[in-house]
């Protein structure tokens, strides 16, 4: 197949391994990291490269993102399907399955967290899983005042950000990309925060489907000419295609 990848460069090297030995001809553009900041900023990115691989040929569009803060909602295949992973964030397909996500996220869903990736091209050492911005946990307190007034805003906002006692910050080893000392580097920036370290082991194994065409569709949304990117906002299907 000739397949076209648009993916956020924080996959750049676990990408470019998959493309060299994949069987299929892969033309792969990348989005900046930073775009993430801005949904709808990153979603008129993606769509207008969906847009411009019309007419070349190609039998699917990959798409090497998960729900990413609502980034993914709203794009519409034209005539040439899109494949995209079922995955909350960058997160989950870095640990490669929403079980594992879930696995080492479920009690702290907005918990901090880094990778290869993130350290070579985010502007902060650190990231926050995108799925405790989908459950409002990055609103600003004047936002919980406005909608709820003052003393039920206090008592969210106490709820919401309660005093950080954790310790630990989480580092996402990507299988192959060991040697390039990141994991080092990151828990001499843990250490001046006086936090340790827990180090968890990633899996390519969703990228690995993504490049190679193994799109299992309870791995995988397969969106249809025609039809749009919705969200369904659960653990299992994350994404549905609807007109």
């Amino acid at each position: 197949m000739k397949l076209k990848l648009i993916s956020c460069d924080v996959f750049i090297r676990s990408v470019c391994q998959e493309i060299a030995l994949t069987g299929h001809i892969v033309d792969p553009e990348f989005t900046p990291l930073g775009a993430h900041e801005n949904p709808n900023t990153l979603r008129d990115m993606i769509q207008s490269k969906i847009d411009q691989a019309e007419g070349k040929g190609y039998d699917a569009i990959l798409l090497a993102y998960g729900l990413c803060g609502n980034s993914a909602v709203g794009l519409k295949a034209r005539s040439i399907p899109l494949i995209i992973p079922r995955a909350h964030d960058c997160c989950t397909i870095l640990l490669g399955s929403r079980q594992r996500f879930l696995e080492c996220f479920k009690d702290n869903l907005s918990g901090r967290w880094s990778s290869v990736g993130y350290m070579e091209r985010g502007a902060s050492y650190l990231h926050d899983t995108d799925t405790g911005k989908l459950l409002g946990l990055n609103r600003e307190y004047e936002e919980y005042v406005r909608l709820y007034g003052k003393e039920n805003a206090d008592f969210i906002w106490e709820t919401l950000h309660p005093k950080d006692t954790n310790t630990e910050l989480i580092y996402i080893e990507t299988p192959g990309l060991e040697h390039l000392g990141y994991l080092e580097k990151f828990e001499k920036e843990a250490s001046k925060e006086g936090k340790t370290v827990l180090v968890l082991q990633g899996d390519t194994k969703l990228i690995h489907g993504l490049l190679h065409g193994n799109w299992d569709e309870e791995e995988y949304l397969i969106v249809f000419p025609g039809k749009t990117i919705k969200a369904i906002y659960d653990h299992e299907k994350i994404f549905c295609a609807g007109e």
